[in-house]
């Protein structure tokens, strides 16, 4: 996204040009809400950012120690006065459920012709499977005037008539190519294996970016795809479609192919997965897990060439656990490097319980996939030590809802640990946001909103 210290993040130039195709994905009723004044710790935007600059801020917990323990403190947990699960518009497929099942949530707000929209997306599950793999049916998309709502599908009907409205891409796609204009790669096709796992082929971790004008979308393509990594879709219209692929993942993800995944990858189809994008002014930049990134060419259909893409620079735990999710987040002045990280829980010498993000061993139990925060004054880098900035907040973005003011997503990971329970995956896999608070100029950090 981009991104101006204190500011909300707003395209000038798409203020002045408008946006073409937005008529039937945001006709929602645009009623301006009035603007709020700040809670206590979000910066103040406008008039009030100058007795923003004189007020105190909450401070900056102590490190863990040693570096690489995790902070349970209920404190920095998704809370009811906190946070809250986005009330998006329910499908056929989740009425049964009485909410949209979504893993990855993304959102994020784009000042258009003057207004806000904001955009809600995610992995999702195909109708009557258990869970996103090994096959799902691609990219939904939610739209919204305010953060409250009315959340609605995106309305595609006019592109595709007749077919499940608000999704955006999907394999199944593959029958818009056309000469020139390819909307699926056949890396990207559902495809069928021997038996082992039937029909195969899903999407991951979709993003919504409005930059220069045009709305695109980097996903990934999950470990049962031909090949894993990310891609860009850009849109011919507005946020709704339609979309094609750019012309640098024709053939393949972005990046060079390594070992990694499941066994059950091919050697050779893995590369970088949970692309995201950052943008600057009028520059834009590929983010890849776990500390790659590289800057896009001005034509957008590509990123520019290099024999290695670059890596930022981080400081990292000893040793280094398996990191999802990376994201940059600017935010006073400052550049926020988030990633995902499983807190695992084991018992210390002693016969305390330890929270920390090591990797995986005999003894080391999943509690939480959290979400660890380091910061630095340049976007590369160096980037300080890491901090846990949400509990179970893992695999989000961050971003700022048109007052200006921080907020994380969440989606409560259902595959292990704590949100796994019988008792409580009912509540996993939801579309929650919930509000950040920074600790100023001087402790430059961000952590889910804590109690007063």
């Amino acid at each position: 996204m981009t991104g101006f210290a204190n500011e909300f993040p707003v395209d000038r130039r798409a203020l002045l040009a408008g946006a073409a195709g937005l008529a039937g994905s945001l006709a929602l009723g645009w009623a301006q809400p009035a603007a709020a004044a700040p809670a206590p710790g979000e910066p103040a935007v406008g008039a009030a950012a100058g007795k923003a600059a004189s007020a105190r801020y909450p401070a900056n917990w102590p490190d863990t120690e040693p570096y690489g323990v995790a902070d349970t403190r209920p404190e920095l947990w998704p809370r009811d006065d906190n946070s809250f699960v986005l009330p998006l518009e329910l499908r056929p497929r989740d009425v049964e459920h009485g909410q949209v099942w979504i893993r990855d949530t993304y959102v994020n707000c784009f000042v258009v012709d003057g207004r806000p929209v904001y955009v809600a997306t995610g992995t999702t599950r195909a109708p009557g499977r258990p869970a996103a793999g090994p096959w799902n049916d691609g990219i939904f998309l939610w739209v919204a005037p305010s953060l409250r709502g009315p959340w609605k599908l995106a309305d595609t009907t006019g592109i595709r008539p007749g077919a499940e409205k608000g999704k955006v891409w999907s394999p199944e796609f593959v029958g818009e190519n056309r000469p020139g204009r390819t909307v699926v790669a056949p890396w990207q096709e559902h495809w069928y294996d021997d038996g082992r796992f039937g029909k195969r082929g899903n999407a991951w971790a979709p993003e919504v970016h409005y930059f220069r004008g045009t709305w695109y979308i980097v996903a990934c393509m999950g470990d049962h795809s031909r090949k894993v990594g990310s891609f860009m879709l850009v849109s011919e219209g507005g946020p709704e479609g339609p979309y094609r692929l750019i012309e640098g993942n024709l053939d393949k993800p972005f990046g060079d192919p390594f070992i990694g995944g499941p066994a059950f990858i091919e050697p050779g189809a893995y590369h970088h997965i949970d692309g995201s994008l950052y943008s600057e002014g009028d520059d834009a930049w590929l983010v890849l897990h776990n500390d790659l990134y590289a800057r896009f060419r001005d034509d957008m259909e590509d990123i520019v060439p290099t024999t290695n893409l670059p890596r930022f620079q981080q400081v990292p735990y000893s040793p280094e656990p398996y990191l999802e999710g990376a994201y940059v987040f600017k935010h006073g002045g400052k550049y926020f490097l988030v990633h995902a990280a499983w807190d695992r829980a084991s018992t210390s010498a002693d016969g305390s319980t330890r929270n920390a993000y090591d990797p995986p061993a005999p003894g080391r139990v999943q509690y939480q996939y959290d979400a660890i925060v380091a910061v630095a004054d340049r976007f590369e880098g160096p980037y300080s030590e890491r901090w846990t900035a949400g509990v179970g907040a893992g695999h989000n973005n961050f971003f700022r809802d048109h007052h200006g003011r921080p907020w994380a997503t969440f989606f409560r990971n259902p595959v292990a640990g704590y949100w796994s329970d019988p008792s409580r995956v009912g509540e996993a896999a939801v579309p929650g946001v919930v509000r950040l608070e920074w600790t100023g100029p001087e402790g430059n950090r961000l952590y889910v909103a804590r109690p007063r």
